[in-house]
């Protein structure tokens, strides 16, 4: 398309349908919809485009093939310190944006949602995500800090012990067990998820665009009000990123190996 969303890069597609509804689709399918260095920042102005365009009144938001966001691809050229505090202003900018418009975002959470793809699914307004998706935090199992949204938003979705517990732990949930604890708004059937969030987002078109938006806008003070929670998280995991539990845990991906923390083997932690 030729407009203000052409990018060019072809790893974020954008598509209009009627009433205003905006399909915003995250396209590296043969890598579960993983983000390069560079689509941190396109994401980043996909936001503020959305922000500052008037023919817009729903955004729906899902990825191409079985996954819908894995987070940063850690099969890339590790990130220089450079690029690590590039990425904490970027990401700073996108939560606040995300946050900020007042056009109701759904996520249609059709396939896995890990970091940086399931802080996406979960800041949107409403998120509908397949009853056998995966869902996992998954800042912890690389040995950063849970930095890009869980500290903001987890709490007020399910609590701080439901917090907790999946946060520190990187487990996994479905999507059927994310509704049933409250992390989303809806499960269904896979093949249902996006004409379930395009047929919300028509109804949501439809209605009263000023009661909607004034309502995002009162609901989302809570987030706004939490903001320094997330920069310090944030803050955090770009510390992270120079730390050698990081670096180890690269290293056994690309090797196909159990991650072995160095910080679990200094005084304090297990016994070697």
């Amino acid at each position: 398309m030729t407009d203000l969303y052409n990018h060019g890069t072809g790893n974020v597609l954008t598509e209009r349908h009627d009433n205003g509804i905006l399909q915003i689709t995250i396209n590296r399918p043969d890598r579960y919809n993983s983000l390069t260095l560079p689509m941190f920042e396109e994401m980043n102005q996909i936001w503020a485009d959305v922000e500052r365009d008037d023919q817009t009144r729903v955004v729906v938001i899902t990825g191409a093939g079985k996954a819908f966001c894995t987070g940063m691809d850690v099969a890339q050229p590790d990130p220089t310190p450079q690029d690590a505090l590039a990425m904490l202003e970027t990401e700073r900018k996108r939560v606040a944006t995300m946050l900020r418009i007042e056009k109701p975002i759904i996520s249609a959470i059709n396939g896995p949602a890990v970091g940086y793809g399931l802080s996406t699914a979960l800041l949107a307004d409403i998120s509908i995500a397949a009853d056998d998706a995966v869902l996992i935090e998954g800042h912890t199992k690389v040995g950063v800090t849970a930095g890009d949204h869980a500290a903001l938003i987890w709490p007020l979705l399910v609590g701080m012990a439901k917090t907790k517990y999946y946060v520190l732990t990187s487990e996994k949930l479905t999507g059927a067990e994310a509704e049933r604890i409250g992390l989303v708004s809806l499960s269904v059937p896979r093949e249902q998820v996006l004409p379930r969030a395009l047929e919300v987002a028509s109804q949501l078109a439809r209605g009263s665009q000023q009661a909607l938006r004034f309502t995002k806008r009162a609901l989302n003070s809570w987030l706004t009000n939490a903001m320094p929670q997330h920069e310090l998280s944030s803050a955090l995991e770009i510390l992270d990123f120079a730390g050698a539990d990081y670096a180890e845990a690269r290293q056994a991906f690309r090797e196909k190996r159990p991650v072995d923390f160095p910080s679990a083997r200094t005084a304090g932690g297990p016994a070697n």
